[in-house]
């Protein structure tokens, strides 16, 4: 039995929670014992919310099975848990997660790792250091519509990639999500995810050119569009925008021309145009990302094995790659060695 500590319940803590009582009521040998937060008496009455709605309502969540903490020292020390799931603002991995590991956890962290690269390395030799598990919810290597991308692009089905958009946007956070300090920024909170498949789909790119724009004072990039140049040539690119206010909504989509069709990823739905046939939509899993990788995380500790998808080392490249976009922003525009970046 895998013994699981939820640390953070905001409205992510809230998705793992109705995740692992999933997992769960599936059989799978794993239980949430604790859940850990400093506003713990508040939050399990109150709704959160955030781009992607969580499944259960507050009203319906039933927390008298679960011990709860507002400390996490006191949790630690009452309970025997081998894992504990963070679930803080970003700059709290980092420190958090290497004195876990130390102790002997395994943890799995919410993205993006860390708020440096640095101290995402910290996390990495601790992990070595330790003999422990780390992963980091990287969902969207999980997600059935880009794991549908990657299988396309690495099977070459519809033949080399020609270009590549990616796009993510809705509406400025409230909160920690709009101190650079604390975030990151929108750069680093939000477009990491499709960074991450950029790299993870493509490769790294040689070069990078972004360019950004601070609309929240105090919150970093808020608007951005980077491109992502590889020495075959192929045109990627990815923005992200949380200024759009009103009833715009969320949106996270993307658009891929390859030599023998392309894909198109929006509203959930992606919709496969073969050039010299008739299109379809693709036949995917409903469950999302969130789910999936928590289900592949427990039954890599259930088995004993390691892990071989969203391995932290992979997930650092998304974070320097991130970083070296950041610098090349700062520079408006001026292309950025990734390798340089990576040394």
């Amino acid at each position: 039995m895998v013994k699981v500590g939820l640390v953070g319940f905001g409205m992510m803590g809230h998705m793992h929670f109705e995740n692992y009582v999933r997992l769960a009521a599936e059989g799978v040998d794993v239980q949430l014992v604790a859940i850990c937060d400093i506003r713990i008496e508040e939050l399990k009455y109150e709704n959160v919310t955030g781009n992607i709605a969580t499944d259960t309502d507050h009203a319906e969540m039933d927390l008298s099975a679960y011990h709860l903490y507002d400390d996490l020292e006191k949790m630690l020390a009452d309970e025997s848990l081998d894992v504990i799931d963070l679930t803080l603002p970003t700059d709290l991995h980092a420190p958090i997660a290497c004195d876990l590991l130390a102790r002997g956890y395994h943890v799995f962290c919410e993205k993006p790792m860390a708020i440096h690269t640095s101290a995402g390395q910290q996390m990495v030799d601790a992990a070595h250091a330790h003999q422990k598990q780390l992963m980091i919810g990287q969902c969207l290597r999980f997600w059935p519509a880009y794991e549908y991308l990657q299988k396309v692009v690495t099977e070459q089905s519809l033949g080399q990639v020609i270009s590549a958009t990616f796009f993510r946007g809705g509406a400025t956070p409230k909160g920690w999500f709009v101190e650079k300090e604390r975030s990151g920024g929108a750069m680093l909170d939000m477009h990491i995810h499709d960074v991450d498949m950029i790299q993870w789909v493509f490769g790294l790119p040689e070069h990078v050119s972004s360019i950004a724009r601070n609309v929240v004072p105090g919150s970093g990039y808020d608007v951005v569009s980077t491109n992502y140049i590889y020495a075959d040539g192929k045109v990627v690119n990815a923005q992200v925008d949380w200024t759009l206010q009103g009833d715009y909504g969320f949106e996270m989509s993307y658009r891929v021309n390859f030599e023998q069709g392309n894909l198109v990823f929006i509203n959930d739905m992606v919709q496969v145009n073969p050039n010299n046939s008739t299109g379809y939509t693709a036949e995917l899993s409903s469950d999302r990302g969130y789910y999936r990788q928590l289900r592949y995380f427990i039954e890599c500790l259930i088995e004993g094995q390691p892990m071989s998808q969203a391995t932290p080392e992979s997930t650092l490249r998304s974070l320097q790659l991130v970083e070296a976009e950041m610098l090349s922003a700062d520079r408006a525009g001026d292309k950025v060695s990734v390798t340089q970046i990576l040394a």
